[in-house]
């Protein structure tokens, strides 16, 4: 199986990337030159909050320094297209994708994709999705798990690109397993880590035409940019100082588990 990738720059985004031409199956690759990693703050917060935007930040990038060493850059020489955002749907980004050879079109921390650009894409063409669809769609979806006190609800959505955002029938959902210690962005980097090892098992041992497509049903929320205020934080930070995780496992907060899509329930 042939795969074209589209994805951001970050070392998430880039993780996925190296992993998937380890095992010789990218075809080519569009990259997306995302945004700097660690923001600034916005002016006139309370100190609470500054501070608080200023850890979360910082606490982001060390854990994804810690967990994605070595993935700062693509490893493997691949064909490689990379684009802005104002290039990203360009005609000269389509034409590009169209004379590529691939099976299968995978996208990953890309904005969102034009339908002329969608309309170059094969029949089987996915989204991975920060976030466990469709509770947790949008934006910032691996904070608001732990706003929720849910943080085994922080996963990972493999699901089939389509217009509208995060939308798409579900092939997999991904969770990570919840350890001792681990805070909100540990947590986010594992549920990459293992949505990546999970999604290299399907495209080893999963042919196209047994690829089962599941529809997003029931009650789910798409978690729009101005949902999250850097007030949000005082609730992770100064009510629980990061340790939802250890209260979780504690059992001092109640576990609900989510209902997980798998593609991998023959495995093993």
């Amino acid at each position: 199986m042939r795969v074209l990738l589209l994805t951001g720059s970050h070392p998430r985004h880039l993780y996925v990337v190296n992993k998937l031409a380890e095992l010789g199956i990218v075809a080519a690759h569009v990259m997306e030159v995302r945004e700097a990693f660690v923001p600034q703050p916005p002016a006139n917060l309370e100190e609470i909050d500054r501070l608080n935007f200023i850890r979360h930040f910082a606490d982001r990038d060390e854990a994804e320094q810690r967990h994605f060493v070595g993935h700062e850059k693509v490893q493997l020489e691949i064909p490689t297209l990379n684009v802005s955002l104002a290039q990203l749907n360009s005609e000269d980004t389509v034409k590009w994708i169209a004379s590529q050879s691939f099976d299968i079109a995978i996208s990953y921390g890309v904005h969102k994709l034009s339908n002329e650009l969608l309309n170059v894409l094969p029949e089987h063409s996915w989204n991975i999705h920060g976030g466990l669809s469709p509770w947790y769609k949008g934006n910032t979806t691996l904070f608001w798990p732990f706003f929720m006190l849910r943080p085994n609800w922080a996963g990972m959505t493999i699901h089939r690109l389509s217009a509208r955002l995060d939308a798409g029938d579900i092939v997999h959902h991904s969770v990570p397993n919840l350890d001792y210690g681990d805070k909100l962005h540990d947590v986010a980097c594992k549920a990459v880590i293992q949505g990546a090892t999970d999604l290299s098992t399907i495209l080893t041992t999963t042919s196209i035409d047994q690829i089962v497509y599941n529809p997003q049903k029931g009650n789910g929320k798409l978690w729009v940019g101005n949902d999250w205020m850097p007030q949000h934080l005082r609730f992770v930070y100064n009510q629980y100082n990061n340790d939802i995780v250890d209260q979780f496992l504690d059992g001092k907060i109640p576990r609900i588990d989510p209902p997980i899509i798998s593609a991998l329930r023959n495995e093993g």
